[in-house]
């Protein structure tokens, strides 16, 4: 049984690597991000702390279609969930409860 596995899982890798499937494949949709590497972004760090002294409460952030993705409470007091431009830290896309409150023109 132990061996099944082992051969699935070495066809799913292999399968994944000959159709250039990556990590940003998993992402919601909501909203996709062209950044290139990694190298060249900022912190997550940096985007938290630049929120904060904009008065929202961050309470997690993640990255998810090559953007940051922030959950948390904007100066007005709404809890969202919104998207921003990891080189630039542009905020793209703010979500409430579905709902688009604010997408960048």
């Amino acid at each position: 049984m132990m061996m099944k596995y082992s051969v699935m899982t070495a066809a799913m890798v292999a399968f994944l690597a000959t159709t250039g499937v990556s990590a940003p494949a998993f992402a919601t949709g909501k909203m996709t991000c062209e950044a290139g590497p990694q190298s060249g972004w900022k912190t997550r760090t940096e985007l938290e702390e630049n929120l904060v002294q904009q008065g929202w409460k961050v309470k997690k952030s993640k990255v998810d279609g090559g953007c940051y993705e922030v959950y948390g409470t904007t100066p007005e007091g709404d809890r969202v969930e919104a998207y921003f431009h990891p080189v630039s830290l542009e905020k793209l896309l703010v979500l409430r409860r579905g709902k688009e409150l604010y997408r960048k023109p």
